[in-house]
């Protein structure tokens, strides 16, 4: 049986967003994520960067067994493939792990050794891009743990918007969150986090293009130091 969030339009996923995005902007991340069950059922997933399991746990809590999306570059920490596992075996969700069309040394031999040092940005729409636009096609809407105190570039991130460049649906129920709400829903439940968070970094990515954290920096600005670059490609 076709149900009604498969048949809405592109246009109509906008407006719809957009408005979500309005009424929504003071509920609690758990009404978020009620919303996006309710409107997109198994059409809505979590990706994870697995830095921690936050927004997998919440959303664990509103549905589950629900989907949980992990982008394996091939150029993780292993601390960070360790969370992953962590969190496929004791919570409540379907973990599911996308891995880019060529390995490591496949593109290594097509494009030459160490990619990202010589173009960041075409190593990131190889091994994350490309392959999350793929891994999303089955949903109409999909969450992230992006927050706005991260970074000035996350600033305006709306709790639930419109992902213009996937035509989707694109939910932020932390949006509004401070780094000191975060270590407190983690404390109170007890929740998986990236061992690497206590030794230094502030954002953990790809192991060759993330650094620990300098005092006063903010929390992105380990990720591919030195350069302009402040985002994957994944949120604009």
């Amino acid at each position: 049986m076709t149900t009604a969030q498969e048949t809405r339009t592109a246009e109509e996923l906008k407006a719809l967003a957009e408005q979500a995005g309005r009424d929504l902007e003071d509920a609690s991340a758990l009404e978020i994520l009620q919303w996006a069950v309710d409107t997109f059922g198994k059409q809505f997933c979590v990706t994870s960067s697995m830095e921690d399991a936050v927004v997998a746990h919440l959303a664990s809590r509103v549905l589950k067994g629900v989907d949980v999306v992990f982008l394996d570059t091939g150029y993780h920490f292993p601390e960070t493939i360790g969370t992953r596992d962590a969190v496929e075996a004791v919570m409540d969700v379907n973990v599911i792990t996308l891995t880019p069309r060529q390995t490591v040394a496949e593109q290594d031999a097509e494009y030459g050794p160490k990619l990202h040092d010589r173009d960041p940005d075409l190593c990131c729409k190889l091994r994350k891009v490309r392959p999350l636009e793929e891994g999303l096609k089955a949903y109409r809407a999909w969450a992230t743990g992006l927050r706005r105190d991260e970074s000035p570039t996350r600033a305006n991130t709306p709790v639930v918007g419109w992902d213009e460049k996937r035509q989707k649906v694109k939910v932020s129920p932390i949006a509004r969150w401070t780094q000191d709400d975060v270590d407190a829903y983690v404390t109170e439940h007890g929740v998986l986090t990236n061992p690497l968070l206590t030794d230094g970094y502030a954002s953990v990515g790809c192991a060759p293009c993330t650094r620990r954290v300098l005092e006063g920096e903010d929390a992105r600005a380990g990720r591919w130091a030195g350069r302009a670059k402040t985002e994957c490609g994944l949120h604009g």
